[in-house]
């Protein structure tokens, strides 16, 4: 994808900036199209109860998808002038085209899954059929599994190390984790669309800054997506913020996580990819005891509106005493411990009662600071997702000199 760098990615920006109007034009004039489908909710966060549109993202991916089907040729222009290109690059086009179609599959089941409402284990099972064409891609273009080994394990493991298939398994987890990430840390208004609105920008200065490296191709690549899904993004988020026009919908979700998971495993930087989702896996780690039902764990674990309807507080999960297990009674002890979770027990009828906040980032930050007005939540989320990103450069460019040889 060399040859006439600057020209691809000025048409690109511009179909971007064509699809950020695009995105903001056409969910206004769709909405009455999806509340006739039955596609709307309420708002549990809002007194009112008027029927919001829900899977906005699929417009959003719709436009983006466009947009790049329109972009196709034009990393490729350079070779319809003989002298400056000898041998068409099959194997950058066969990434291109193999990336689109992963992206397409994740836009298509994610609809799918706000249609049916599927259960949580689908949802893992999505993303991962849905990253097949990418593995191919990758197997068929790079094939390459072997890592640099950190400094501290050289001694044991020798300065490179051949993964093997257990490369392919990481790749498709990170699909796998990106997709369902962002999934479980929403439930406000604007959240969900403004983080990866934030990943988005900081994958673009990632790529911008790489430019002169010596992997400018995959990073000239990994703009070529960024750009057009940051500002289709923002075209969603303009509905989405407070007070919310829309829903994202599982759809979004899973289109933001798997378009981060195709241009980190083909531009190769999947590990500074997992630095720019630091509050990400914060969120997922404080998550775990009730993801995987050691805690049990309500189906929507979204703040409460307070009783005044101007300020969301923590959710609860409430269960009986009996029914935790040991592992999650001894979880759930460390954790009041560490002040990390509020727990309140009481008897009801001679049976012991118990309440614990949900465990998700938002709930924490309710935890930490109080009852808060929902757009000032978001505000707040946005600013940790930010202090995440500044986080994964000071990594990326200065912490990593203990680890690697650069």
């Amino acid at each position: 994808m060399g040859g006439l760098p600057l020209i691809p990615l000025l048409i690109n920006f511009g179909g971007s900036v064509l699809g950020f109007l695009g995105t903001v034009t056409l969910i206004p004039a769709f909405k009455d199209h999806f509340i006739a489908a039955k596609l709307f909710g309420v708002d549990l966060n809002k007194s009112s109860k008027q029927p919001i549109p829900e899977s906005q993202g699929v417009i959003s991916g719709a436009v983006f998808l466009i947009i790049l089907f329109c972009f196709i040729p034009v990393p490729f222009l350079s070779c319809f002038v003989e002298e400056q290109c000898k041998v068409f690059p099959h194997h950058e086009f066969v990434a291109l085209i193999g990336s689109l179609l992963a992206i397409c599959c994740m836009i298509f089941l994610g609809f799918a899954d706000d249609v049916l409402n599927l259960r949580w284990r689908h949802k893992l099972l999505l993303p991962t059929m849905a990253s097949l064409p990418l593995l191919m891609v990758y197997f068929t273009n790079f094939g390459n599994t072997t890592i640099v080994v950190p400094k501290p394990f050289r001694m044991l493991l020798g300065m490179h190390l051949d993964l093997g298939i257990l490369y392919y398994v990481y790749m498709g987890m990170l699909a796998v984790f990106c997709t369902n990430a962002i999934n479980i840390l929403a439930g406000i208004n604007g959240i969900e669309a403004g983080q990866s609105l934030v990943i988005a920008g900081s994958i673009i200065i990632f790529n911008i800054v790489e430019l002169n490296g010596d992997y400018r191709d995959d990073h000239l690549f990994s703009l070529y997506f960024m750009m057009p899904f940051f500002f289709t993004t923002l075209g969603l988020l303009y509905h989405n913020w407070y007070p919310s026009k829309v829903f994202v919908g599982d759809t979004f979700c899973y289109f933001a996580g798997m378009t981060f998971a195709v241009v980190g495993i083909v531009g190769h930087f999947s590990k500074t990819m997992l630095l720019f989702f630091i509050p990400q896996v914060l969120n997922f780690l404080y998550s775990v005891p009730q993801l995987f039902h050691i805690i049990p764990c309500p189906r929507h674990r979204l703040p409460r509106l307070n009783a005044d309807g101007d300020k969301l507080g923590m959710s609860y999960s409430k269960f009986k005493a009996k029914d935790l297990s040991e592992l999650g009674a001894f979880i759930l002890k460390l954790t009041e411990t560490l002040r990390i979770v509020e727990v309140r027990r009481k008897l009801d009828e001679d049976e012991e009662y118990i309440e614990c906040n949900n465990m998700t980032l938002i709930n924490f930050v309710l935890k930490l600071i109080g009852p808060t007005h929902e757009r000032m939540l978001t505000i707040i989320l946005l600013l940790i997702q930010v202090m995440g990103s500044l986080a994964a450069f000071l990594i990326r460019y200065q912490l990593v000199r203990l680890f690697y040889d650069v």
